[in-house]
Parts: C-alpha cells; sequence; structure tokens
C-alpha cells in the first residue's frame, strides 16, 4: 500500500516537472527562435525583452535627473534602451507598443534601490525574485483555501505553475503583474489568518470562536492595508478585490476597519509622495494610460473573443453576477470558505475586464483553478453539463503545457524550421481560458449556494 502510493505520488511529481520543462524547453528551442527569425525578416527590433526596464529608466530619469517619465523625451530614451533605436512610425513593421512608462508614479520608489544598478543585474535579480513569490504564492493560496495537501502534491503545483505557458512569459518579460499577484496573495492570507491564544481558548472555547470569526488581528490588517496599496501599482488588477473587500468590511465596520484606514493611509502617503516628486502626476498619467490602449489597441478578452456589441452585454452580466454574489456574502467571516471563495472568483473574473489582455496576467487564475480542482468531485458529480464544462475548462488550461511538452520533445527530432511552424499551437486556448474558469467559478457558486439555500450564516456581530 505505501509503496503504491508512493509511485503514486512519484509519478505525479515526475509528470509536473517535465510539463513544466517542456514548456521552458518549447519557448528556447520553438517560440523564441521563431520570434527572431520573424524580427530578422521583417527588420523588426526586439529589444532586451525586459517589461521592467521601462519602469526602471523612468525611475532613474525621475528620482536622478527630476525628469517627468511621463514626457514624450523620455518616452523616446526609454524606446532606444528598450528596442535598441527609437521606434520609426515610417516603418510598416515596426513594433506597435511604445514602451511608455504608464504606471502610478510610485512605483519608482519599490525601484529606487536599484537605479544605480546595472540593468542587467536588475533583470536577473527580479526575475528569480519573481519566480520565488510565483512558486511561493501557491503554498499561500492553499492556506487560504484550506487545502490539505501533501508535499509531493506542493511541489507538483509548483512545478505546473511555473510551468505554465502564461507564467513562463511572465518570468521572461520580468512582468511586474507576477509581484502584483503574490501581494495579494499575502494580503489575503494576513485578513485569513486567526490567532488565539491558549489562555483565551482555555478560559471559552465557544466565546474565542465567535469573536475570532468577526476578528482580525490589527498587526495582520495594517500589514494586508499596506501590501495592497503597494500592489495598486497595477490598479486594473486590483480595482474589482478592493471593491469587494470595501463591502466586506462596511458589512461589520467595527471589527473590520484597521486594514481599510492602513490601506487609505498607505495610499495617501504613497500619492502625496509622488505628488512631491513630481506634481500633477495624476492626469499625466492618465494620458499615458489612454495612449497606451491606443497605440497597443487594448481590449478585454471577451472584446478579444466576440467583439461589440455582443462582449459589452456580457461584460455587464458577469458584473452583475459577481456583485450579486459580494452583496450576499458581505457578512461573511475572513476564515470562512465563502470568503475564499469570493476571492477567488473575484480575481477570476478581473481577467474579464482588465483592457490590454496579457497571458501573463493569468497568474489571477491561480486560486480559482486550485479551487476548482479542490470541488471537482462535487462538480464533477452535480450533472453531466458540469462534466463536460469542467472537462471543456480543464482541457482548455492543460491544452498550453501538454502542447507545448509534445512540440518540445518533438523538436530534438524533427528540425527546427518544421517546427516553427506549429510555434502557436500551445497559445490557441489561451484566450479561452479566463473565461473558461471565471465561467466555471460563477456557476460553481451559484450552484453550490443553490444547493445549501446559502452558505452557513455567520454569527451576528452584536453576538460576541
Amino acid at each position: 500500500m505505501r509503496a503504491t502510493i508512493f509511485y503514486k505520488q512519484f509519478f505525479t511529481v515526475l509528470i509536473a516537472v517535465l510539463c513544466g520543462a517542456g514548456t521552458w524547453t518549447y519557448a528556447s528551442r520553438i517560440l523564441i527562435p521563431r520570434q527572431e527569425f520573424d524580427a530578422a525578416v521583417y527588420d523588426r527590433p526586439r529589444g532586451n525583452l525586459s517589461d521592467l526596464y521601462p519602469r526602471w529608466e523612468g525611475a532613474r530619469e525621475l528620482l536622478l535627473n527630476g525628469r517627468d517619465p511621463y514626457s514624450a523625451e523620455v518616452s523616446r530614451e526609454i524606446q532606444a534602451g528598450y528596442y535598441g533605436r527609437v521606434l520609426d512610425p515610417s516603418r510598416p513593421n515596426e513594433p506597435t507598443d511604445q514602451q511608455g512608462f504608464a504606471y502610478p508614479v510610485y512605483v519608482v520608489f519599490g525601484l529606487a534601490p536599484t537605479i544605480r544598478m546595472p540593468f542587467a543585474f536588475v533583470q536577473k535579480g527580479f526575475f528569480w525574485m519573481l519566480l520565488f513569490l510565483t512558486a511561493g504564492s501557491c503554498a499561500v493560496w492553499l492556506r487560504i483555501l484550506r487545502c490539505s495537501v501533501s508535499l509531493s502534491i506542493q511541489i507538483a503545483l509548483v512545478a505546473l505553475t511555473l510551468g505554465n505557458v502564461a507564467v513562463m512569459q511572465g518570468l521572461k518579460l520580468q512582468q511586474i503583474s507576477l509581484l502584483v499577484v503574490p501581494l495579494i496573495a499575502i494580503a489575503t492570507m494576513l485578513l485569513t489568518a486567526r490567532r488565539v491564544t491558549a489562555i483565551q481558548f482555555a478560559a471559552n472555547q465557544l466565546a474565542t470562536k465567535r469573536h475570532l470569526a468577526n476578528h482580525i488581528p490589527p498587526t495582520y490588517a495594517v500589514t494586508a492595508g499596506i501590501l495592497l496599496a503597494v500592489a495598486t501599482i497595477k490598479p486594473q488588477l486590483v480595482v474589482l478585490l478592493l471593491g469587494w473587500l470595501g463591502l466586506w468590511t462596511l458589512a461589520d465596520w467595527r471589527r473590520r476597519h484597521v486594514w481599510a484606514v492602513s490601506f487609505l493611509s498607505a495610499m495617501a502617503l504613497l500619492m502625496a509622495a509622488s505628488e512631491w516628486y513630481l506634481p500633477h502626476w495624476i492626469p499625466r498619467f492618465w494620458h499615458a494610460v489612454q495612449e497606451y490602449e491606443r497605440y497597443t489597441g487594448a481590449m478585454s478578452v471577451i472584446s478579444r473573443l466576440i467583439g461589440s456589441p455582443w462582449s459589452s452585454l456580457l461584460e455587464f452580466l458577469a458584473f452583475g453576477a459577481l456583485a450579486l454574489a459580494c452583496w450576499r456574502e458581505r457578512r461573511q467571516p475572513a476564515d470562512s470558505r465563502a470568503f475564499a471563495l469570493i476571492v477567488s472568483l473575484v480575481l477570476a473574473t478581473t481577467m474579464l475586464f482588465v483592457p490590454g489582455y496579457a497571458p501573463y496576467n493569468q497568474v489571477l487564475l491561480i486560486p480559482a483553478l486550485l479551487l476548482l480542482v479542490k470541488d471537482r468531485r462535487t462538480i464533477w458529480q452535480r450533472s453531466i453539463l458540469n462534466r463536460l464544462l469542467f472537462a471543456i475548462t480543464i482541457g482548455l488550461v492543460a491544452w498550453p503545457s501538454l502542447s507545448s511538452t509534445v512540440l518540445a520533445a518533438l523538436s530534438f527530432a524533427v528540425a527546427q524550421r518544421v517546427m516553427e511552424r506549429a510555434w502557436a499551437v500551445p497559445l490557441w486556448t489561451l484566450t479561452q481560458i479566463p473565461v473558461g474558469v471565471a465561467g466555471m467559478m460563477m456557476l460553481h457558486y451559484y450552484q453550490e449556494t443553490a444547493a445549501q439555500g446559502a452558505f452557513t450564516a455567520p454569527a451576528s456581530p452584536g453576538t460576541s
């Protein structure tokens, strides 16, 4: 029996590691050579391939030289550093991304310690930091979702996460999204944490349980507020989550307000410091965002799939369903299953509305995917339709890793030029994945609450 369990765990880890390695091998042997070939044919500059560079260069210009990072002059210098030359609009095959500084000014404060270092050193250091944070966030989400799994399963989950095509892209680009999502994970874990002393527990176990159901330790709450404020360096990724947490806090302000006060205080400090370094920066930032959406052709994932006007209707319905779910669960304690489910649902649904859809933002889907896998038996037993939708969702998610692993293996036996023709195969489902996961999560929530009538009602705030 023990030998059977050992071999099962061993092969689970082995398959996960092979899929992860296959994705990175596919990138190095097929995807990148194809991109290099395409750039050579069309005389298109590839640049240093680091999304961190424009932010780092903007931070250097603001903090060292007092220059506006949103200005056209600094944008041209960023282009020259990123692409190796300033982009020429008269060339038909020029990249569309102008690589402007389209972030809030306060992102420079986090980069301040690095502005005197060589960028190559900063780039490598940031890559490894994002890799460890992304790997660690898996364990954090497992704790938030109350998933008790063996060490081998945790290793397999980390391997599959790091080997995911979207995560691989984010790591190679040193995308700040891979910093923001672990911050969200840690902040959520702090909000769901509970601290019970032995004296409290011995004195009155029931009273302690009721009290803790509506109480967040102040130190945890303050830290969570600060982390969420820092996470607003990518506001589009946290705006729905902040809306949910704001609604949840107002439902029991007396016990939950500490994190909100901490968040607002940290935001005020960041905004004030930004205004000090660059007066009237908010209109410039907003203009930079609008310019970014214009030159990249930014659109939501639903707009990308079906276009207007039906995309607007589906987005409205998705937002309405999410808002209703949040309203129904606003009184749930932070350590409840309902709270974790809503956080996962909010982050998954965020992917439907983010303008300028990019695969690396799919790190927002990690908690939803973990929860769906955790509840797979319940979902599978509900109906044939559930099984079909769940199988489709898992198929969409698994396709990039499986197909890239197959292509990576074939690349050692088939000519490179032949393999490069199949470079886009693992990317076929990337656009559909957020829709599948968010839709499955929404269906799972409403089916679960319908079956139970509602989640178990929390104790009234006045009964502690």
